[in-house]
């Protein structure tokens, strides 16, 4: 199986500027394992199941947790079975048509 999450999550009671505490984060995150790839908008993960997944999704808010008084989190799943490494296989299909290879 396959879980790719899109998520954000940051605190909304720290200002303007939130690097800092996404950067956390993305810290904890890499320190996982799980396939990731950071966007200007939030940061796509792979899982094997849905429950890694929400446990990314708990030890995120835990980062922040001590220090903010309102996070806010938006997710996406794609949850497929029989698929792995689909971070890449995905883009890669679109850039091969795109480049007029399929």
């Amino acid at each position: 199986m396959s879980v790719l999450m899109n998520f954000a999550m940051f605190p909304t009671d720290k200002g303007d500027s939130v690097s800092h505490y996404v950067t956390k984060i993305i810290r904890h995150l890499r320190r996982s394992r799980h396939p990731s790839q950071l966007t200007a908008m939030g940061t796509l993960v792979e899982t094997e199941t849905l429950h890694e997944a929400m446990t990314l999704i708990d030890e995120a808010y835990k980062v922040l947790e001590d220090d903010c008084e309102r996070v806010y989190v938006s997710i996406n799943l794609d949850i497929r079975k029989g698929k792995s490494g689909r971070i890449e296989s995905k883009i890669r299909s679109i850039e091969d048509k795109i480049e007029g290879k399929d």
